[in-house]
């Protein structure tokens, strides 16, 4: 599996960013897709996902303010985050990992494939 993020970038509060992942390889490793978020010195916190072909669902922490969806055809997925505050700043990374069941992990330790992640920086 191949994962490249990109639309990262510098915004002031209150922007707005659309970050792309590219994905492609093995579906089998792609059952749950997900968006991560970390700031640093804190861990690595999912923000949206994906299950089989169901769906986005979000955090509690970013309903409301990010958008997640999933481009079957062109094979990306993206994550259109609005109403950016300063604790947004993080690096923002796409992966994925095998599952079934309708379940996916919230651990970032479960998924297997990782983007190079994109730097989201938000200044008040």
């Amino acid at each position: 599996v191949q994962l490249v993020e990109s639309g990262g970038g510098s915004v002031q509060t209150g922007g707005s960013l659309r970050l792309s992942c590219a994905f492609s390889g093995d579906p089998r490793w792609m059952y749950c897709m997900a968006w991560f978020r970390q700031a640093p010195g804190k861990e690595r916190d999912r923000v949206a996902w994906f299950i089989g072909d169901g769906g986005p669902n979000l955090a509690d922490s970013v309903q409301g303010q990010f958008t997640a969806s999933k481009d079957y055809a062109g094979n990306t997925l993206y994550l259109q985050m609005s109403s950016l505050t300063p604790e947004d700043t993080a690096m923002y990374y796409c992966a994925t990992a095998s599952g079934s069941g309708g379940y996916c992990a919230a651990d970032a330790s479960l998924y297997n494939y990782w983007g190079q992640g994109t730097q989201v920086t938000v200044s008040s």
